[in-house]
């Protein structure tokens, strides 16, 4: 028999693993090459998975709400499809009751202990953040707080995985002593790992809820975001600059050319083309802005792939990255932004479509802001805001001398990691946009 095992995807830089949404096939199933098997979601995008090959699925090894590290066999698929036979598919499932025994060996622990646990609620430590799984699976092992904040985890940022907890539990029926796991933090600490100096960060205060509160929980990727959006903190100083742009140009220029664009492309022409084109060709006259810091080495990519950031529908955030922009016409920069955020709204995106970015664009003019200060998308090096465009009276220098006009404004901001972008780089790149933007006429 010929198998293939379908993996758990990489659907985004930095991200490590995904939760199981929804199934779309089951055991027994006969797929063609293409067809959908689960839907996946992560922290940058809610995905549906097609398969690479056709057969007949012979396993599914975790089941809808599981989350699963990127590269984990999710199930088998048979390539020989309804010629196999079952003495096949009973070799197949040995690797398989590995969790059913765990499972019973948590069932014979855990009724003298579930009392107990059902008192004091496993939840997140001061300075970790467990999955669902996670916690329920400590629960049903009968796992106190302590206990779990001790276990030493393999994933982003020493985050508690499915997999360190399973191994955990069943090294404890098993009798093995805990000692072993406990020596990991050792080789942690001695990593150049941006964790290392939490125990100097204060810890939050518990925060009281009194009657007629309402307690929500975030939703995966609310808490995904969440967590990055510490950690970018913490692993970039930030800087941010701001400076105001005339754009009367470029409104005008809209103006011009919004109907015709529209008749001649189909879509809308909006600000944004002509801002992420004039970013794209700061970002060549600045190459250092296009880069990533790794430990003490600066990456500059060869690629400038701009990340355009869309609100979605229920309050989230994701950031569709558009491959080569400097390489792209107004015309195709348009599209390709129009088809993103369309794709983005409608839950489609592909994760090849989330992947590779160099710099963000926020735009922060969409809800009426003025400016904003963005945290960096890691691990890029760079991020610019987007303020509302709106009519000022200001001073405007003529031949025969300054009169006051009525001029569109918008304000930029900039923030950078001050590793790799001092103040007169990231300066003298805002500024350059700038130029770009208050010269737009063709």
């Amino acid at each position: 028999m010929a198998k293939f095992e379908i993996k758990m995807p990489k659907l985004g830089e930095s991200i490590t693993e995904g939760t199981i949404i929804s199934w779309s096939v089951k055991v027994g199933d006969t797929i063609n090459e293409d067809d959908i098997l689960f839907e996946v979601n992560t922290a940058k995008v809610s995905a549906e998975i097609p398969s690479p090959v056709s057969g007949k699925i012979l396993e599914i090894y975790f089941k809808e709400g599981d989350t699963v590290s990127v590269g984990t066999v999710v199930a088998i698929v048979d390539l020989d499809g309804e010629d196999s036979a079952s003495g096949e598919a009973e070799k197949q499932e040995e690797p398989a009751p590995a969790p059913k025994a765990e499972t019973k060996n948590e069932e014979k622990a855990a009724p003298a202990e579930l009392a107990k646990v059902a008192d004091e609620k496993v939840t997140k430590g001061a300075d970790r953040w467990y999955s669902p799984i996670v916690l329920q699976k400590a629960k049903e092992a009968g796992i106190s707080r302590n206990e779990l904040d001790s276990i030493p985890g393999t994933g982003y940022e020493g985050r508690l995985s499915k997999r360190d907890i399973e191994l955990y539990i069943d090294n404890k029926n098993k009798g093995i002593s805990s000692s072993a796991p406990a020596a990991k933090p050792a080789a942690k600490a001695s990593s150049p790992s941006v964790s290392a100096p939490q125990e100097s960060v204060p810890k939050a205060l518990p925060v009281q809820v009194s009657d007629g509160d309402e307690v929500i929980a975030m939703d995966p990727i609310r808490r995904i975001i969440a967590d990055r959006m510490v950690a970018s903190k913490k692993i970039s100083p930030h800087v941010t600059n701001v400076i105001e742009v005339d754009v009367t140009k470029l409104v005008r220029w809209r103006e011009q050319n919004k109907d015709a664009f529209k008749k001649r492309e189909g879509v809308s022409l909006t600000y944004m083309p002509a801002i992420v084109e004039a970013t794209a060709k700061a970002l060549k006259d600045f190459p250092r802005v296009n880069s990533s810091v790794d430990g003490y080495n600066i990456i500059e990519k060869k690629h400038i792939n701009v990340g355009v950031a869309v609100s979605l529908p229920d309050g989230n955030l994701i950031v569709p990255v558009i491959k080569d922009a400097d390489r792209l016409s107004i015309s195709g920069l348009a599209g390709s932004i129009n088809t993103m955020a369309d794709k983005a709204r409608r839950n489609k995106l592909m994760p090849d479509e989330i992947q590779g970015g160099t710099f963000t664009i926020t735009n922060f003019g969409s809800f009426k802001s003025l400016f904003g200060t963005p945290i960096i998308n890691q691990p890029e090096a760079a991020i610019l805001g987007v303020g509302i465009i709106e009519k000022k009276a200001a001073v405007v220098e003529t031949p025969e001398g300054d009169v006051i006009a009525i001029r569109h404004k918008m304000y930029l901001s900039l923030s950078y990691d001050h590793r790799v972008i001092d103040g007169m780089l990231g300066g003298n790149f805002l500024y350059r946009i700038a130029e770009y933007l208050e010269n737009r006429n063709a």
